[in-house]
C-alpha cells in the first residue's frame, strides 16, 4: 500500500475508531489512552484474507434495517450478501442500491440457508425478533438484532440460552452503549465526580409526525405487496392494514410502542453507565395526547423504576419520559444526579455540573431563627460562627466541564465496530444477549403497568417478574 494512501486510511480509521473526547474546559483524564485508542486503529491497518472478511445478510430493510447497513458497510472487511424484506418496492430499491445481482428474497429462511452468509442484522418488527433470532443462532450466523430484544418477556429466555449455546456473537442494537460520552459518564461516576448517583432522569421526546411513527406509505402498498400473510404469521389472523405494516411501532400486536423503541436506550444506557443488574419496581403511565391515528400505544407515557442498592451503585431511581407532542422541539436526555454534583449526557456530549452542599449546617436565611428573639438570634449566631469557619459555611462550586464527542462521530458506527471485532476475535461485545435481555424486560414491563395499572415488581438477579 503506498504511504500516501495508508495515511487517508488511517485518517479514516481514526475517524471510526476514536475512543476520545474534546474538553471545552479543564479536561480530567481519557478514560482510554492514546495507546489504547492506537492498538484498535492499528488492528484494521492490514490488508483482509477470505477468512477476515465477514458477509453479511439484512433482515428487514425498512427505515433501520438502511441505516444499519449503511453503518455496517463503513466497517472495513464487510460486504453484503443478500436482503430480505416483506415488501416488494423495499427489494427492488436494495437491487438499484447495490445492482440487479444483489441476492434479493421474502423469505429470511432463504438467507440463513446461504453458506455465504456469515451475520444477519435484524432489523423487523419486534414481534419477530425472537423467531429470526432462535433459527440464525440455528444455523450457525451470528447476529445483530435491533432493539428491543424481543416482543414479550418470556420469549428472552430462550434466546439467551440459545445465544449461550450457540457459541455465536449476538450483539443487541442499542448502539448509545458503544458511545464515548457513555464510556466518559460511566469513568466519572466511578471515579466519584459527582458523589454517590441517588437519581437519573431520562428523556426521549419527539415533535414530528415522522418521529411519531407516521412513516409515508407506499402508494402500491397491498397485501400482495407487502406478503400480509407472512407478515402476521407470528401474530393473530387480520385483515390487511397499510398502517399497520409500515407504522407497525404503534401496534401492540407488532410493535412495543414508546417503551420498546426509545425507553430502551434510556434504560441500556443507564445500566452501562452505573452497571446495574436492573430494578426491583416498575411503574408507568401515559395517555394518547395527539396523534390520533388509530394507534393503540401511547403517544406520551412516564415511567418509574426504583433500583436497590448493589454492589455495583447505591439506590438510586430512574425516572423515563418520553413525549411524542413536546414544545421542547424534542430531546434525548439522560442525567444522573448525584449527591455532589450531575452528569447530564446530551446525544454523545456529557456536561459535568458541581454542587458539594457545605460543611457545615445550614443556618440562617430562609430557616427559622428569624423568628426566635433578636437576643437568642445573636447568640446563637455567635455560637454557629464560632464553630464552623467561613470556608466551612460556604459552598464548594466549581465551573461545568463539557465533554464533546469528535465531530462526525457516530455511536452506531462504533457499535457495528465491536460487533465485527467480537466475531473476529472472539472478544465480548458490550450489548450481548444478557445485557439486552436486563434492558428489555423492564422495557416492555413498563407497557404490561401501563394497560394493568399495576406495579410491577422486578428481580434483577434471577431475571423475572415477582
Amino acid at each position: 500500500m503506498k504511504k500516501n494512501s495508508l495515511n487517508k486510511r488511517r485518517k479514516f480509521l481514526r475517524q471510526i475508531g476514536a475512543t476520545t473526547l474534546a474538553s471545552a474546559a479543564t479536561p480530567f483524564a481519557s478514560f482510554a489512552s492514546q495507546e489504547k485508542a492506537e492498538e484498535r486503529i492499528l488492528r484494521y491497518d492490514k490488508n483482509f484474507s477470505n477468512n477476515d472478511t465477514i458477509r453479511i445478510g439484512v433482515v428487514g430493510y425498512g427505515v433501520q434495517g438502511h441505516f444499519d447497513l449503511n453503518t455496517a458497510l463503513r466497517v472495513p472487511g464487510v460486504e453484503l450478501a443478500g436482503i430480505c424484506d416483506l415488501y416488494s418496492g423495499r427489494l427492488v430499491n436494495a437491487q438499484e442500491q447495490y445492482g440487479k445481482d444483489l441476492f434479493v428474497t421474502r423469505s429470511y429462511k432463504d438467507l440463513l440457508d446461504r453458506d455465504d452468509i456469515d451475520a444477519v442484522l435484524i432489523c423487523t418488527t419486534d414481534v419477530w425478533h425472537s423467531q429470526i433470532t432462535l433459527d440464525a443462532l440455528a444455523k450457525g450466523k451470528h447476529v445483530y438484532l435491533e432493539k428491543p430484544m424481543m416482543h414479550k418477556i418470556d420469549e428472552g429466555y430462550p434466546m439467551m440460552k440459545a445465544a449461550e449455546k450457540s457459541g455465536k456473537v449476538v450483539q443487541i442494537g442499542s448502539q448509545r452503549v458503544s458511545s464515548v460520552g457513555y464510556a466518559k459518564a460511566k469513568e466519572l461516576l466511578a471515579a466519584g465526580e459527582i458523589g454517590e448517583i441517588n437519581m437519573v432522569q431520562a428523556a426521549w421526546d419527539r415533535q414530528s409526525s415522522i418521529g411519531s411513527w407516521e412513516y409515508t406509505i407506499p402508494d402500491d402498498a397491498s397485501a400482495e405487496t407487502t406478503d400480509w400473510d407472512t407478515f402476521i404469521e407470528v401474530t393473530d389472523k387480520m385483515e390487511f392494514d397499510a398502517k399497520k405494516f409500515f407504522w407497525w411501532r404503534a401496534f401492540k400486536e407488532f410493535g412495543t410502542g414508546v417503551a420498546g423503541d426509545l425507553y430502551i436506550h434510556l434504560l441500556s444506557g443507564t445500566h452501562f453507565i452505573t452497571n446495574s443488574k436492573g430494578p426491583e419496581n416498575i411503574y408507568s403511565t401515559g395517555q394518547f395526547s395527539y396523534w390520533n391515528d388509530g394507534r393503540n400505544m401511547p403517544d406520551v407515557m412516564s415511567g418509574v423504576m426504583q433500583y436497590p442498592k448493589s454492589e455495583e451503585h447505591p439506590a438510586f431511581q430512574l425516572n423515563l419520559r418520553v413525549n411524542f407532542i413536546s414544545g421542547t422541539g424534542g430531546q434525548e436526555i439522560i442525567q444522573l444526579i448525584g449527591s455532589e454534583g450531575t452528569i447530564t449526557i446530551n446525544g454523545n456530549d456529557i456536561t459535568v455540573g458541581y454542587s458539594k452542599m457545605p460543611e457545615a449546617p445550614g443556618f440562617g436565611g430562609y430557616d427559622s431563627v428569624f423568628t426566635f428573639p433578636k437576643e437568642m438570634q445573636n447568640r446563637m449566631a455567635a455560637d454557629y460562627n464560632a464553630k464552623w469557619t467561613e470556608v466551612q459555611q460556604k459552598r464548594h462550586p466549581k465551573g461545568d466541564v463539557i465533554y464533546k464527542a469528535p465531530e462526525g462521530y457516530s455511536d452506531h458506527l462504533d457499535h457495528f465496530t465491536n460487533f465485527f471485532d467480537a466475531i473476529r476475535s472472539g472478544k465480548e461485545v458490550v450489548e450481548d444477549a444478557e445485557f439486552g435481555f436486563r434492558a428489555a424486560a423492564p422495557a416492555l414491563a413498563c407497557n404490561t403497568s401501563y394497560f394493568d395499572k399495576k406495579i410491577m415488581n422486578w428481580d434483577p438477579i434471577k431475571m423475572k417478574l415477582v
